[in-house]
């Protein structure tokens, strides 16, 4: 097995692109990075950890595996509104799988490789991480900006308001079964979605100053709406037959069960928000002009609690009762 710093110097310490490097004082390489923020900017930071056969499964194709580890980090930016800049990265990597050397240097690249080009898709440079032995685990900690009292938070939703998804739902929920069937190619469109999730940074930008409230659909949409009601201090009416299905849902587990991993299966990735109904269309143009939809699901109430769905017999995921990939 490769040692630990030089492990890093090959796969971790990449050229970055020009424009991720900007605000970097002092980057990768050293005790800690110093980074410099913009001017009028807030800093947005979370952190995502991914745990072998619990948010992935074991042998999902290494350049996926380092594509989600960073991806569903990049999702809380793009739930904030924020531009990424900077990312840490830890991982723990398991023994038992690395200690031939050969097949160790072979995921590693591959793993590397789908890490890296969401970076430079995004924007954003990778300053620094850590690297230990145990299961294998990947912490992935993502710095954003955000212009000052312009972040979108989870607290802002208003009665009458309507409550609108981005793109379609359940694909993640669609890709899992598909794996544990057996499906194994990245370019069907439900592993995609599932190995493969786009953070709407975009989208989160463009609904700057419209969006009341915003979250991502990383749990279930009704785990996740229900985070966002109780923040806001409002009740939500859903439309059911409104949810847009991911391409092959319905085909893949039928009607009911399609309906079911829309509302609980998580793993989305979307933009789950707020607007007054007033800023309805521009949002809607706005996400259009990114090749993106922004479908009305349903609208905030004075009551408290959801109508239009029996909440209960959708439970969306949880950690220490969820079931492994």
């Amino acid at each position: 097995m490769l040692g630990e710093f030089e492990l890093i110097q090959r796969y971790f310490m990449s050229p970055q692109e020009a424009h991720a490097t900007a605000g970097i004082a002092l980057e990768n390489g050293d005790d800690a990075a110093l980074l410099v923020p913009r001017a009028g900017q807030q800093l947005v930071v979370s952190v995502d950890t991914s745990v072998s056969n619990v948010h992935f499964p074991h042998d999902a194709p290494a350049h996926a595996v380092g594509h989600r580890a960073l991806a569903v980090a990049l999702s809380d930016l793009a739930a904030m509104g924020a531009k990424s800049r900077w990312c840490l990265m830890a991982m723990t990597l398991d023994k038992s799988i690395f200690n031939d050397r050969e097949a160790a240097e072979h995921w590693l690249a591959g793993y590397a490789e789908g890490f890296h080009a969401l970076c430079q898709q995004h924007s954003t440079a990778l300053v620094g991480g850590d690297v230990t032995s145990g299961m294998l685990t990947i912490g992935v900690t993502v710095m954003g900006e955000v212009p000052s009292d312009q972040a979108l938070t989870r607290s802002g939703a208003q009665v009458g308001d309507v409550i609108a998804v981005t793109g379609a739902l359940g694909g993640g929920a669609g890709g899992l079964a598909l794996w544990r069937q057996g499906e194994r190619e990245l370019s069907h469109p439900l592993l995609a979605r599932y190995l493969l999730p786009q953070p709407r940074l975009a989208a989160g930008v463009a609904l700057r100053g419209i969006a009341t409230a915003a979250l991502d659909i990383s749990d279930g949409l009704l785990a996740d709406l229900s985070h966002l009601r109780k923040a806001s201090g409002i009740g939500c009416a859903l439309d059911v037959d409104a949810l847009p299905l991911a391409i092959g849902l319905q085909e893949t587990l039928g009607h009911d069960d399609a309906i079911k991993a829309a509302l609980s299966g998580g793993d989305d990735y979307e933009l789950l928000v707020t607007l007054s109904p007033k800023s309805l269309a521009i949002a809607q143009q706005r996400l259009a002009d990114l090749g993106l939809s922004l479908t009305v699901i349903g609208h905030c109430t004075e009551t408290l609690g959801v109508t239009g769905v029996a909440a209960s017999d959708y439970e969306g995921w949880q950690h220490f009762s969820g079931e492994a990939p």
